[in-house]
């Protein structure tokens, strides 16, 4: 059990992902005392009453949601679970953290990116379909956050980093393929919005900092294919794995006969960039001006 100081930003599912980029975010800012880090082999969010009992003993500041059950699979084949780390969790903590600032992390997988005539560009207000139990529990979870009107739901697109807890982001997913020396199969034609998970949670400290509640979407600037992604994420890897084999078969949705999938969920990011007076990264810039991993 970490120190308790009283008035800490509690930031959920540490050990994943984004959770992590905000805890990396802070410490590199200089402010890292105002973070409290959860990770799930300290507290079982889903152990409500010890939720509370901790939450009442830290009194947080703020919470930063990013803790979930994010593969889709393992959603499909448990939906009771899914919803219970992705829906009830949520609840409890939008019920916890009523009088506070909340920042809740869903993704652009709530569309279905099938729209007439649509080349993405979703905005905030657009009708959601999911088409998943994944993004299904994401838009359930979405309900009980829009109720407070001080608390705040971001939906993301692919984040490119590393986490802790092992392989969780996308580029990480190709990675560990192409380490098995496995043909990675990517769609020219189901298109994203990636951005850096850095990136995204400097924006998510910000708004939080804001105390602007509501819908706010948070996504590279640039259209890319899964395809293209992939050819991106080559390149990257290439500096530090130059003897790699990285194969990749171009597929197209037409003649995908799997689960459901939603080819263009590119979000209009417009509303935030406004709010915090700076543009989204475009990845292919990002990425190939990085110097480190």
């Amino acid at each position: 059990m970490s120190e308790v100081i009283p008035g800490r930003v509690w930031v959920t599912g540490a050990g994943g992902l984004i959770g992590h980029a905000c805890v990396e975010v802070a410490r590199a800012a200089g402010f890292s005392d105002r973070v409290r880090p959860m990770v799930r082999a300290e507290i079982d969010l889903t152990d409500f009453p010890a939720l509370e009992r901790l939450f009442a003993h830290e009194r947080p500041s703020g919470v930063i949601h990013c803790a979930a059950r994010s593969r889709s699979p393992a959603c499909q084949t448990d939906p009771a679970g899914a919803r219970l780390q992705n829906v009830e969790v949520t609840r409890r903590l939008a019920e916890l953290a009523a009088d506070l600032p909340m920042v809740f992390l869903s993704t652009d997988l709530v569309f279905d990116g099938r729209r007439d005539g649509s080349k993405g560009g979703y905005r905030e207000g657009d009708a959601v379909n999911p088409l998943s139990v994944y993004a299904e529990t994401k838009v359930e979870a979405e309900a009980w956050v829009r109720r407070n009107p001080r608390h705040a739901i971001v939906r993301t697109s692919l984040n490119f980093g590393r986490s802790p807890s092992g392989p969780g982001a996308f580029n990480e997913e190709l990675a560990a393929a192409w380490r098995a020396g496995r043909v990675v199969d990517l769609f020219v034609d189901e298109f994203r919005c990636p951005i850096a998970a850095l990136e995204s949670a400097r924006r998510l400290w910000a708004l939080l900092d804001s105390g602007q509640g509501g819908v706010f979407h948070l996504a590279g600037s640039e259209r890319l294919s899964r395809y293209d992604i992939g050819q991106l994420v080559a390149e990257d890897l290439r500096r530090s794995e130059p003897d790699l084999a990285m194969p990749m078969r171009a597929g197209s949705l037409a003649g995908y006969s799997g689960a459901p999938r939603a080819p263009d969920t590119t979000l209009d990011c417009s509303k935030l960039t406004a709010l915090l007076g700076e543009p989204m990264p475009a990845f292919t810039l990002w990425l190939r001006g990085r110097t480190t991993g």
